[in-house]
């Protein structure tokens, strides 16, 4: 029997990847580096595509560069990230592109710390995102009751 079936189903963060490089490049024009303390991030806006259809989700990119160290950390690094991505995929502010670029010692954390700086980032973005939105349409910003 699945371990799953007991469970609530998995979310996929299929539809939610950055995958093109013109797409990081893009964001990465769009956006300035901000930084926590195992990761930077780059929050951009998306561009009208001319094959898109309606608003476009949200969507995310995670880079992991030889500096971090080989393959094997690598990759478990990017799982590490999915993972705590995927539990809070719902926190990813609508029509902007996240690009999250983490630190090694993303690799030796707990992941509980991990998740909790995932969803703080997440915050962060959706309140500039809030910020932004304000900005075009000319009301004043939200406050932040925190």
């Amino acid at each position: 029997m699945n371990a799953q079936s007991n469970s609530t189903p998995r979310k996929s963060m299929a539809g939610v990847r950055l995958r093109k490089h013109a797409d990081y490049q893009r964001a990465y024009a769009a956006s300035r580096k901000r930084q926590s303390s195992s990761m930077s991030w780059f929050l951009a806006p998306q561009t009208a595509e001319k094959d898109s259809c309606g608003p476009a989700g949200p969507r995310v990119g995670l880079t992991a560069g030889k500096v971090l160290g080989k393959a094997p950390e690598r990759n478990r690094i990017k799982r590490r990230m999915r993972e705590a991505l995927r539990r809070h995929i719902g926190l990813i502010p609508a029509g902007y592109d996240l690009i999250l670029h983490p630190r090694r010692a993303v690799l030796t954390m707990e992941f509980a710390k991990l998740e909790a700086e995932v969803v703080r980032i997440l915050e962060q973005a959706m309140a500039e995102a809030a910020r932004a939105a304000a900005k075009l349409n000319g009301s004043p910003p939200p406050v932040d009751q925190s």
